[in-house]
């Protein structure tokens, strides 16, 4: 499912000027998909009142107005030239976007910059996949072992660009922006940070037992691309900090180009992980390979969509009406236990799975030993899950609250649709989790992650508590409206996809069972390009045009 919706991604960043945005007519409306119910208290027999979660409705037509706003003034040589900064302001008068954030403005004029760079440089740094003559990495780190064919390092004449800013402030959508507007024909990716590293030690796992795989999986993905975005740039495993400085320096020395995202600042990353001395040189390479722009923009765009549409409920004991709305999600189909392939043969068990809709309860998918590339097999598989019981984290289920972070950063990164009960708004579930700066305002004995007389389960956590402003953020874009109609809009693209590419016999078996269910004699069809004639009621011939 991830992959089909991926490739369709890919079709339309290739011809972004062909294709509308989610909010055209093509969006694919069906009830289930879309929930709109105004109520907002739900009662069950035994009078216990569940709230069903609200955020403010808010719709915010263009004329919106930050105090920080700023017109776009692009000149003729811009606007021949093309790139970012042009399309942005074309979505902003066609009323996509909002009107210029001063903010976003400076940061698109980084992009542009980056955009003519790399357009004016594309030949020396290669970037055309035709230009250059594919050669396996393999063959490469075999023959430079005997007869070197490359200097020793070919850096990008380009400097690369690194994103940072508060949650909802544009980042991916001015990133992602930059990325569609280069030509398809460019050794280029896009690729969320967990999925990135899911890659490289993939990648790593298949050259265990070369003298330095790094090297190898750093060719290789040099070979396949370029320009590398990297959505969500951060470090929180210890694995991955410590392989992050050699395979970034074999990446750089082979010409990559990094455009990056994160919440935040290059010299905050890993910040009071372990062994972070050995982290260090990778940030001082960082800094030195891209340009370092913040987002100064204090709006959550997030937050201004109208998110009254979602499946969020709040209160306890609400299986009974998970378990209803999962039903009518998944019709008449019947939900039975399933599993799923992850990576390197590992699998996971799914409870209760069906059209696509997984059900699991909290334990089972964030009390057990579960990590990004579990959450990425499942929704490779699974466009919508249903999770019963989240908690308020603390101190108690720390481990619990880092996972539910992975995972809703997997299933935005997918467009995944979430049906939930918890026991509170996101903003309650996180509540008890802070940095160690809030946690000294607080109280000053609390910063040395003790414990509270007055609350002991507070969690003094500053990789966690930083974590969770983007996972509110995300939780209120993931209830609203306009978040669902994508949703719906990719669900239907990915069905149409999947259709085209069904095999001929197996479309003609399903029209023979068809006609035999309905006879009708003669039977005029057209299907994909092909005509299709039936003179008996029991045949199907094909006839291809």
């Amino acid at each position: 499912m991830r992959g089909i919706v991926q490739s369709i991604r890919n079709i339309r960043s290739a011809c972004p000027q062909k294709i509308s945005n989610y909010s055209s007519a093509f969006v694919w409306r069906r009830s289930h998909l879309i929930r709109i119910n105004s109520t907002s208290v739900y009662r069950l027999p035994d009078n216990a009142e569940i709230h069903r979660f609200l955020f403010p409705a808010i719709f915010t037509p263009r004329s919106f107005s930050t105090g920080a706003t700023s017109k776009v003034d692009i000149t003729e040589a811009e606007v021949n030239r093309g790139g970012p900064l042009v399309e942005y302001e074309r979505r902003i008068s066609t009323g996509e976007l909002f009107d210029g954030d001063a903010c976003q403005v400076g940061t698109l004029r980084e992009l542009q910059r980056l955009y003519d760079e790399i357009v004016e440089s594309a030949s020396a740094c290669r970037l055309d996949r035709y230009e250059v003559p594919e050669k396996t990495v393999r063959n490469r780190w075999f023959w430079s072992r005997l007869m070197p064919q490359y200097p020793p390092s070919s850096y990008s004449p380009v400097k690369g660009l690194y994103l940072y800013g508060g949650v909802g402030t544009g980042k991916t959508m001015l990133m992602d922006l930059f990325f569609d507007q280069l030509p398809c024909n460019w050794r280029k990716k896009r690729i969320h940070f967990h999925d990135f590293m899911l890659d490289v030690h993939s990648r790593l796992q298949k050259h265990k037992g070369v003298a330095d795989p790094l090297e190898v999986v750093a060719g290789e993905i040099s070979d396949d691309a370029v320009l590398l975005c990297l959505d969500e740039f951060m470090v929180t495993d210890v694995a991955d900090a410590l392989i992050l400085n050699r395979l970034f320096r074999h990446l750089f020395s082979n010409g990559i180009i990094l455009v990056a995202t994160s919440n935040r600042a290059p010299d905050n990353l890993y910040e009071g992980g372990l062994q972070r001395d050995l982290f260090l040189p990778f940030i001082a390479t960082l800094q030195e390979r891209c340009v370092v722009h913040e987002i100064g923009s204090a709006v959550d765009y997030r937050k201004l969509t109208s998110a009254e549409e979602g499946f969020y409920f709040i209160g306890k004991d609400l299986s009974n009406l998970l378990k209803q709305n999962f039903q009518e999600l998944i019709g008449e189909h019947v939900a039975s236990p399933q599993v799923v392939e992850v990576v390197m043969g590992r699998t996971l068990q799914v409870p209760l799975g069906a059209d696509g809709c997984a059900y699991f309860s909290f334990e089972e998918l964030c009390d057990r030993p579960l990590g990004a590339a579990d959450y990425f097999g499942l929704f490779k598989n699974f466009h919508t899950l249903a999770l019963e019981g989240i908690p308020k984290f603390g101190l108690h289920n720390r481990t619990a609250a880092y996972r539910f972070v992975t995972l809703v950063d997997v299933m935005y990164e997918n467009r995944a649709r979430l049906l939930c009960a918890a026991e509170g708004s996101p903003v309650e579930l996180f509540e008890n989790i802070v940095t160690v700066s809030d946690a000294q305002q607080m109280a000053p004995r609390t910063s040395s992650r003790s414990r509270r007389n007055d609350d002991s389960n507070l969690c003094v956590d500053n990789e966690l508590g930083f974590a969770k402003d983007r996972t509110i953020s995300r939780l209120t874009e993931m209830n609203s409206k306009e978040y669902l109609e994508q949703h719906a809009e990719e669900r239907h693209l990915s069905q149409q996809f999947a259709k085209a590419q069904m095999p001929l016999k197996y479309r003609a078996r399903n029209h023979r069972a068809k006609i035999n269910k309905n006879p009708v004699n003669p039977v005029q069809l057209t299907l994909g390009g092909f005509g299709h004639k039936s003179h008996q009621n029991n045949s199907l011939h094909i006839s291809y045009v």
